[in-house]
């Protein structure tokens, strides 16, 4: 039956291939010129790629990687060392490693938390690791208890010192949803431990060999296409039409770029864009109902990526690098990690810049300006005397809304994929699956909204259990 879909993320893209697989006809609506979402990307006139963001796939993400191996484009993903690397805040220059050695979970990853020596003190690992028996203990029912408190309160809780919050979490929280210990609910954080600590590969990171829409996006375009379903980039959905007792009728779908106003209709109707969005195209009569009104307590956080090309390498790393830095989360030396992006000779810096807040509305140059005195810690010996590192060019992708802010509480306003109103659904992070608000997260959400959609045309539509055939959660 025909699907349609609002969003050519990963969310939209996965719920359509999915749908292709069910036998369905998904049609794929995209507001912009490119796909992909929050995993955009575009060229410039020198032929170089800028991103949304600096983009890692966890070995915790197995529907990505399923989706990976359907699509036969697992040789796109480079796999790095299974390490962990923190710049030295004492040190300008110097790293600090948890490498995690070839032993089945959690053995690699006590060893690697034992190993390392330079960020935190024996009392201070021995408090840590008893804080985390719970969790370990009772799995995903205590993490989802714990959405109460902050990340910085759930240290409290259990005595841990403040310092391994600075030492470790600080970075880690960044990276996770670009904001602080203070805001992060511990359920992110604990959700992220326990897949680390749980699958032996869970911690294991790896880049993508090229720029996303080209290199994951473009072969589920090719899959969903090949199977009848179609894509359509330069359709912003503008209302979501209904009848008098609240179901869906249509997609009105704006002209833009010369193309006339359209309306589509189809047997059910998928709403895979972020929730800012959304919210604002809900119809009015739905905004009463408890699943849509809840949807108002969860909001976009804000994320800045930084591109910045340099006269010569900085560094030989190829790996993700955490900063630890006040200013920005994660980076990396693309030309040496990202196969499409390789240069010998010169680095190409992609860094996140978070929390991001207090900075999405400055110009670009002083955000790059900023992020240039950070490198002066992070590469001493390149932008200190005669003969510093020249920035050849700068990119700054600004995304003011981008995936949902995870603070405590959050958990309670997530949305399943299946909404009240019968043939319409949602897909996104932020629905609810327990990768939260990642790659990964997305990709499930689509699995799921998938399912969800084909239990209703099929006259399976008993709840969440019938998604459980079509999704390997």
């Amino acid at each position: 039956m025909r699907v349609v879909i609002a969003g050519a993320g990963l969310a939209g893209l996965s719920c359509a291939k999915y749908l292709c697989d069910a036998g369905h006809t998904p049609i794929v609506l995209e507001a912009r010129d490119v796909l992909g979402g929050k995993v955009a990307a575009w060229q410039d006139a020198d032929g170089d790629w800028y991103e949304t963001g600096l983009h890692i796939f966890f070995g915790a993400y197995r529907n990505m990687r399923q989706l990976f191996a359907e699509l036969d484009i697992e040789d796109r993903l480079q796999w790095k060392s299974h390490s962990m690397i923190f710049n030295q805040k004492e040190v300008p220059g110097t790293y600090s490693r948890f490498d995690f050695p070839d032993l089945p979970a959690p053995i690699n990853g006590v060893a690697a938390i034992l190993g390392n020596n330079d960020m935190l003190t024996w009392p201070e690992k021995i408090a840590f690791g008893l804080g985390l028996v719970p969790a370990m203990l009772r799995g995903q029912s205590y993490v989802e208890e714990c959405d109460k408190y902050s990340w910085s309160e759930w240290l409290r809780i259990h005595n841990i010192p403040e310092r391994v919050n600075d030492e470790v979490f600080l970075a880690m929280s960044k990276a996770l949803n670009f904001i602080n210990p203070e805001e992060i609910s511990s359920t992110v954080v604990l959700t992220a431990l326990n897949r680390f600590l749980q699958e032996t590969d869970g911690s294991r990171m790896a880049f993508l060999d090229g720029n996303p829409p080209e290199r994951l996006c473009q072969p589920m375009v090719d899959s969903i296409e090949a199977r009848g379903g179609e894509v359509h980039l330069d359709s912003p959905l503008r209302e979501i039409l209904i009848d008098q007792d609240g179901a869906v009728t249509g997609f009105r779908i704006g002209g833009i770029k010369g193309q006339p106003e359209r309306e589509i209709q189809a047997d059910a109707y998928v709403s895979a864009m972020p929730v800012d969005p959304l919210k604002l195209l809900l119809p009015e009569p739905w905004k009463h109902l408890p699943y849509f009104s809840k949807l108002e307590g969860l909001r976009g956080v804000p994320v800045i990526n930084i591109h910045l090309w340099f006269d010569r390498k900085l560094t030989d790393i190829d790996h993700l690098l955490f900063s630890r830095s006040d200013l920005l989360s994660v980076y990396a030396d693309m030309s040496n990690t990202c196969r499409e992006y390789e240069d010998p000779d010169r680095s190409m810096l992609e860094l996140v810049f978070a929390p991001a807040a207090d900075w999405i509305g400055r110009p670009d140059e002083e955000i790059v300006a900023a992020t240039l005195e950070e490198l002066k810690r992070l590469f001493p010996v390149h932008f200190t005397g005669a003969t510093q590192a020249q920035l050849r060019k700068s990119v700054v992708v600004k995304t003011p809304l981008s995936v949902y802010k995870t603070v405590p509480g959050c958990q309670q306003l997530r949305p399943s994929q299946d909404s009240p109103i019968p043939n319409f659904f949602l897909a996104g992070c932020f629905t609810m699956q327990r990768y939260l608000a990642s790659m990964e997260g997305a990709v499930l959400s689509g699995k799921l909204c998938a399912a969800a959609v084909d239990a209703h045309l099929s006259g399976r539509d008993q709840g969440p259990a019938p998604a459980q055939s079509l999704a390997t959660v």
